[in-house]
């Protein structure tokens, strides 16, 4: 990879995980919050949330930010047909753990990168089988994590992976909330790495 001139890469989001695995890359960027409504449409799927929501979120950013490279991301978690989001208590929090408790859950990413021209967007899909919780589990885990800013209130970077049974997918970066896989392949398609 060669980053031996300044990059012009803003990540559109506040979310400290992101920035964490974006810093994996080596690749100098700053972070800008999208303030876009992050509410979820009637009779939408919850790939196209997460998609449309990135989208936005890049292009939000990008639109006051020329000259940039903007990358935007979001997740949405989906069990028995229903969208998960954040759950930003800890009573919610059980509830979506109850919820999941047992189950097969999706964990769907979706990254959108643009310069103001061309963008580029793709949704990376993470199948999770969660264990039977009790609820002396979920309480436990709850107080620890305090999970109440992530998709269905796990932090699989965390405690939140020992409430899983297995999970499939294509990506180990993608569960955490920022393919690295699919990104990297678009920052070499924006010359922003070269291999």
């Amino acid at each position: 990879m060669n980053n031996e001139t300044p990059i012009k890469l803003i990540l559109a989001s506040s979310s400290i995980y992101r920035r964490e695995l974006l810093s994996r890359l080596h690749i100098p960027f700053i972070s800008i919050s999208p303030n876009i409504d992050e509410s979820t449409l009637q009779k939408e799927s919850p790939e196209e949330t997460a998609l449309r929501l990135a989208i936005s979120k890049a292009k939000h950013v990008s639109e006051s930010n020329p000259g940039y490279t903007v990358i935007g991301s979001d997740q949405v978690c989906s069990c028995k047909g229903r969208h998960i989001g954040k759950s930003g208590s800890f009573d919610n929090a059980k509830k979506q753990l109850q919820l999941i408790s047992g189950e097969k859950v999706l964990f769907i990413s979706a990254i959108s990168i643009t310069n103001g021209i061309d963008t580029l967007s793709s949704v990376v899909i993470t199948e999770c089988k969660f264990r039977i919780l009790n609820d002396a589990t979920i309480d436990y885990y709850l107080q620890k994590e305090e999970p109440y800013d992530t998709a269905g209130s796990v932090k699989m970077e965390k405690l939140g992976i020992t409430l899983v049974e297995h999970i499939k997918g294509d990506d180990p970066t993608s569960i955490l909330g920022l393919p690295l896989i699919k990104l990297t392949d678009f920052l070499i398609k924006f010359n922003i790495i070269s291999m």
